[in-house]
C-alpha cells in the first residue's frame, strides 16, 4: 500500500505539470481499498476472538498477537525501506505508544476480555457506538456538530441503552456489556487523538509502534491478572491456534495497519464508517458459525445504533 495522499508532488507541482484528477482517483482507490479491508476483516475478528478465548487467556493472547504483528511489520518496513524508516523522535514515540495503549490495550484488550462472557455479535454492536463517542469528543474540543450529527448521537446512545437490556435482564453478563462500553470509549479517544498529536510521519511505522506498545500493555495486565499461572500451551485447541494466527496476520498486520494509515490519510468521519459495516459482518458470522442467538434487544438496538452511525457519517461528510 502506498501513500498517494501525502505525495509531495501534489503540493509542489503546478496545474501545467500534472492534472489533479488522476491523483484524486488514485487516492480514492487507496482509501477505499483500505476501508474495504477494515470493513470485512475487522468484522470477522469478533468471531476469531471468541474462538481464541475458548482456550487461551485473554490479555496474554492479545499481547502475543500484537507484539508479533508489530515486530513483523517493523521487520518488513526495515527490509523494504531501510532501518531509517523506523526512526522517530521521543514525542512521536510517546504519541504512538499512547495511541497504541488506548486502541489495543484499552479498546481491543477489553473486547477480548468481554468476549469471554458475552456473544461476539453483541460485542460488535456495542462497539458500533464509537462514531457517536467521537462526535461527543469533537464537541468537547470546541467543534460544533450539526443537527444531524447530534440526532445521530442521540440515536446511537438510545441503541446502546437497548443493547444493554440483555445484561440487565440477566440473559448475558452485565459486566461484559459494561466492559465493551469502556472499550468503545477508550477506542474513540485513541482514534480522536491520533490525528491531533505528533505521530510518526510514516503511518506504517506508527502502526508498528502502536502494536508493540499495546501488546506490551496487554502483557503487563495479563501478568497482573495472573493469567500466566498454570499456563499450558498444550491445552490450547487447534482451532484457537488457527484463529490466533488469523488475528495476527489479518486482524493486526493487515487490517490494523490499514486503519492506522486511514487515521492519518482520510477524514475520521469517513474512517468511522467501518463501525456500521463491522457489526453486520460480525452478527452474521456469530449466528452462522457460533450459533449465537439473536434476541429482540440485540436486533432492535443494533438497527438503532447502525442508523445513528449512518446519520452521523452522512452528515459530517456533507459538511
Amino acid at each position: 500500500m502506498t501513500r498517494p495522499a501525502v505525495d509531495p508532488a501534489s503540493d509542489t507541482e503546478g496545474p501545467s505539470d500534472a492534472p489533479p484528477a488522476p491523483t484524486r482517483r488514485r487516492t480514492s482507490a487507496a482509501v477505499w481499498g483500505a476501508l474495504a479491508i477494515v470493513y470485512v476483516v475487522w468484522g470477522s475478528t469478533y468471531l476469531g476472538i471468541s474462538v481464541v478465548v475458548e482456550t487461551m487467556p485473554a490479555f496474554l493472547s492479545g499481547a502475543a498477537r500484537f507484539v508479533t504483528a508489530g515486530l513483523l511489520l517493523a521487520g518488513l518496513l526495515a527490509w523494504r525501506h531501510g532501518p531509517g524508516v523506523l526512526r522517530v523522535d521521543r514525542r512521536q514515540l510517546i504519541s504512538a505508544s499512547v495511541v497504541g495503549l488506548l486502541l489495543l490495550l484499552g479498546g481491543n484488550g477489553l473486547v477480548v476480555l468481554a468476549e469471554t462472557s458475552i456473544p461476539s455479535g453483541l460485542t460488535a454492536l456495542l462497539i458500533a457506538v464509537v462514531p457517536a463517542l467521537v462526535v461527543m469528543l469533537k464537541a468537547g474540543a470546541g467543534e460544533r456538530p450539526g443537527a444531524g450529527a447530534l440526532c445521530g448521537v442521540l440515536l446511537g446512545l438510545a441503541g446502546l441503552a437497548v443493547l444493554t437490556l440483555p445484561g440487565l435482564s440477566g440473559d448475558v453478563r452485565i459486566g461484559g456489556v459494561l466492559t465493551v462500553v469502556a472499550a468503545s470509549t477508550l477506542w474513540a479517544i485513541g482514534s480522536f487523538s491520533a490525528s491531533r498529536i505528533p505521530m510518526p510521519k510514516n503511518p506504517f511505522a506508527a502502526s508498528a509502534y502502536e502494536m508493540i506498545a499495546g501488546g506490551l500493555g496487554c502483557l503487563a495486565v495479563g501478568l497482573v491478572r495472573g493469567e500466566q499461572r498454570g499456563l499450558d500451551l498444550a491445552a490450547f485447541s487447534a482451532r484457537s491456534w488457527v484463529a490466533w494466527g488469523g488475528l495476527v496476520l489479518f486482524g493486526s498486520l493487515v487490517a490494523f495497519t490499514a486503519y492506522a494509515w486511514l487515521l492519518q490519510t482520510a477524514p475520521i468521519s469517513l474512517v468511522a464508517t467501518y463501525a456500521y459495516v463491522n457489526p453486520v459482518v460480525a452478527v452474521a458470522l456469530g449466528a452462522l458459525v457460533l450459533r449465537e442467538a439473536l434476541s429482540w434487544p440485540i436486533v432492535l438496538g443494533g438497527l438503532i445504533v447502525v442508523g445513528g452511525v449512518c446519520l452521523i457519517v452522512s452528515t459530517e461528510r456533507r459538511g
